[in-house]
């Protein structure tokens, strides 16, 4: 499964220009991919209504922060709370907040990242922590994807919190896949509910920023807290 799923995303990414938009959202829903990602893998556009809204890029930051404490129950909670809330029309298009100098790769595997990572409403600075410095993470999707022995550590790394499985990643940066790979700080359950919230507004992430630590007690004491592990160890995939 994971071969037939690997050649069909390596085909996507090497020639799914000349691929029907329709088609590729048709192929979305066969890998249960969102359509957004799948159209940014082929190098189309992304139809303005499959973006996020335009919404506070500190509180996606603060959103993303607070839902990487739960557990696995609790993240499962915290994402049927956020498919709970109403979708509202977009006031305008969600825009990338820029990390300082950097400007996202406009080809290859750095600008499909860049992408998948737009799609759930984020910057580079917004991302909670996910074992990978800034300026790593900076220079994943602006420069060149080369061979490099940092590579697959990267991949396990970002998968998680895009929701991405590591041997779907994988085949799109056409890196070997291991059965051994685990995921980093934080696994897909989490990246999931980012997805979910995809189309939250500024309001309705405070809401699912609560509902956050409602669910896991947590308490702000006003200083910086270091990100949980995202309970990897307890991810079922990987049981």
């Amino acid at each position: 499964m994971h071969m037939q799923r690997a050649d069909i995303l390596s085909n996507i990414a090497a020639s799914g220009t000349g691929t029907d938009p329709q088609r590729l959202s048709e192929l979305a829903a066969e890998l249960d991919i969102p359509a957004a990602d799948l159209l940014v893998v082929a190098g189309h556009p992304v139809p303005a209504e499959l973006l996020p809204p335009d919404r506070d890029p500190r509180v996606m930051r603060e959103f993303a922060f607070r839902a990487s404490h739960c557990n696995h129950l609790q993240l499962a909670s915290l994402e049927a709370f956020v498919r709970s809330l109403p979708r509202h029309a977009a006031t305008a298009p969600f825009v990338q907040p820029v990390s300082g100098p950097y400007r996202p790769a406009g080809t290859g595997f750095g600008s499909v990242l860049n992408g998948l990572i737009r799609n759930r409403g984020f910057g580079v600075r917004e991302l909670p922590f996910m074992g990978l410095s800034r300026s790593t993470l900076n220079m994943i999707v602006t420069a060149p994807w080369e061979p490099d022995r940092h590579r697959r550590h990267q991949l396990v790394c970002l998968a998680g919190p895009l929701a991405w499985t590591l041997p779907d990643l994988f085949a799109l940066a056409g890196e070997p896949y291991s059965e051994e790979f685990r995921p980093g700080t934080l696994c897909r359950h989490v990246g999931r509910v980012f997805t979910a919230a995809v189309h939250l507004t500024t309001s309705q992430l405070i809401e699912a920023t609560e509902e956050a630590d409602r669910l896991t007690a947590r308490e702000d004491y006003g200083v910086f807290q270091l990100v949980s592990q995202g309970f990897v160890a307890e991810c079922p995939d990987h049981l």
